[in-house]
């Protein structure tokens, strides 16, 4: 798949295939082709390399598949391991086998001695399956699947190997009195600060905050840290969605420690666009973005340097970014819902957080494994 077309087609499965379910939030067209394009539209081909293969039947496309291999999960998650991902397929066994098969046999051929998936195409990016929560559609850069995919997945010989959920929790009111007692003991630490991001420095913010998740995750199961060319890329795409009072730094005798990351939920501003935004979609969301009202808010990131992981500060920092977002949120955004997540299924610290504030899993995604 080289061309502008091949790589239209492999993106207009998704809105064909999806086109019943009313659940479906129509991902930006100019989005999934830079997924795909190479290194011009996404720096991880600066680390990894990919093939994208379509099944074709009577004309008309019916399936889709990647595999991938990033040195950067070869050196930090396993030494021969591959990834594949971008699944979507009608459903038909046969179509889902010889789209597994072809990812396989590709990674095979360049030495790879286990499969994992759906990765699509980086663990930033969307990974796993959804096997539970398709009551409601996904939000913003979350995925959303068709619920037969996991019958051809497992029929393919995959084993389960972790779950990401996604909590919800009401944040229209004010959160159980544990809480509100743990963030006033934080005010009254004046060695600690949470402040909001500073737009003014929004390149230099956002460093701070990815040099803290490289450190405050790298002990993660499947953690791969972001380049330096990543960072400034995921910068630049979210820089129209970050709002300084939704995203909190954490400073602990002058020094940032930790952060929170918050974002409204885009998709619901988008979803009537088709995933088009030219040539009237961009001036709409344009519109839309500039004092945006949504229902849902979404927390993709949080994290606490290492050094401080386990010490009392670091639940303090958190309730407290924590609560004054969730203000922030119900106050200038018309909020009333929340979602955290993606959190890993044995991540302690994160589950002790969200049974805290009252949230609950409400959406699972699957990552698979099997040996070559």
């Amino acid at each position: 798949m080289t061309s502008a077309a091949d790589r239209s087609r492999f993106v207009e499965l998704v809105y064909r295939l999806y086109r019943n379910d009313p659940n479906f939030v129509p991902p930006l067209r100019q989005e999934a082709k830079a997924l795909i394009s190479g290194l011009k539209g996404n720096p991880w081909f600066e680390h990894g390399r990919a093939k994208f293969w379509m099944v074709e039947r009577g004309g008309e496309i019916v399936g889709r598949i990647s595999a991938q291999i990033d040195s950067l999960v070869l050196k930090h998650v396993h030494p021969s391991m591959g990834q594949w991902g971008c699944f979507e397929t009608i459903d038909d066994p046969a179509v889902a086998a010889l789209l597994i098969e072809t990812a396989e046999n590709w990674l095979r051929s360049e030495g790879m001695t286990r499969s994992q998936g759906p990765v699509s195409i980086s663990i930033w990016d969307e990974p796993g399956l959804l096997v539970d929560g398709f009551h409601r559609p996904p939000l913003v850069m979350m995925g959303h699947h068709l619920p037969y995919y996991q019958k051809h997945v497992e029929a393919a010989g995959y084993a389960g190997v972790k779950d990401l959920h996604g909590w919800d929790l009401d944040i229209s009111k004010p959160f159980p009195e544990m809480v509100q007692r743990i963030v006033a003991a934080s005010e009254k630490n004046s060695r600690l600060v949470t402040r909001p991001v500073d737009m003014s420095r929004y390149p230099q913010e956002v460093e701070t905050i990815l040099t803290i998740l490289n450190d405050a995750w790298s002990d993660n199961w499947g953690f791969v840290p972001l380049t330096p060319r990543e960072i400034a890329h995921v910068a630049k795409k979210l820089k129209p969605i970050v709002f300084s009072d939704l995203n909190r730094i954490a400073e602990y005798d002058g020094e940032a420690v930790g952060f929170m990351i918050t974002i409204p939920d885009v998709n619901q501003l988008t979803r009537d666009l088709d995933g088009r935004l030219f040539p009237f979609g961009f001036l709409k969301l344009l519109s839309r973005l500039r004092r945006p009202q949504v229902t849902w808010m979404r927390v993709p990131l949080m994290g606490v340097k290492k050094s401080l992981q386990g010490h009392r500060v670091a639940s303090l920092m958190a309730f407290q970014m924590i609560e004054y977002i969730r203000r922030a949120s119900v106050a200038n955004y018309g909020a009333s819902r929340g979602e955290i997540g993606w959190i890993l299924d044995d991540n302690g610290p994160m589950r002790a957080i969200a049974d805290a504030i009252d949230a609950r899993v409400s959406k699972t995604y699957r990552i698979y494994e099997k040996p070559l």
